[in-house]
């Protein structure tokens, strides 16, 4: 009788620590999907202050028109990213197409002067670092939920209700790098 009593209590422990496990599973999957999305917030910021920013631009007959299709083209494709690698990638490649629009931008005295211009670049700035944060927060989240699906005994659980390791947002390669910027790209 009391064997029968404590195999139901340790069953019904362990049921317990189950359901408890694969609901915090459940809620830290969650909360990686809504960092996620607070991410993709800050960059549709960015890629809405982006055509702002190249139509004041193109008041400015003398700007360079390949700058100004290089930050479009690339601001289309990290709009149309099918996944998240895709997306980095894109991102990347847009991140390089605006700090080449903005070193470009300096060469023009009167757009530099042009205070919707000035105030649309700090708020890219800012948005920038939105997204910078965004990214860390996520990574963070990611991190908490990786462990607690690969540490042992919550990794049976993990294992049991189909939960996989989530990616990481990380930098691109040529992110990595140092941005070079010469004294030629000054001349006008």
């Amino acid at each position: 009788m009391i064997a029968k009593i404590v195999i139901i209590a340790v069953v019904v422990l362990i049921v317990i620590y189950v359901i408890t496990t694969a609901n915090k599973l459940v809620q830290m999957k969650n909360r990686v999907e809504n960092q996620k999305a607070q991410v993709d917030v800050q960059l549709k910021r960015r890629y809405d202050l982006i055509p702002n920013l190249v139509e004041t631009a193109k008041a400015y007959a003398g700007f360079e028109k390949s700058t100004l299709e290089a930050v479009t083209r690339a601001r289309t494709n990290a709009m149309e990213a099918g996944n998240i690698g895709e997306e980095l990638a894109a991102n990347a490649e847009l991140s390089r197409a605006l700090q080449r629009f903005i070193v470009v931008s300096e060469s023009y005295p009167e757009l530099k002067a042009n205070t919707n211009f000035m105030q649309l670049q700090n708020e890219l700035s800012a948005t920038e670092d939105k997204i910078a944060k965004a990214r860390q927060f996520y990574n963070d989240t990611v991190l908490k939920y990786n462990n607690a699906i690969e540490m042992i005994p919550s990794n049976l659980v993990a294992g049991l209700f189909g939960h996989k390791k989530l990616p990481f947002l990380e930098a691109a390669q040529n992110e990595r790098e140092a941005v070079k910027i010469s004294a030629d790209q000054f001349r006008m």
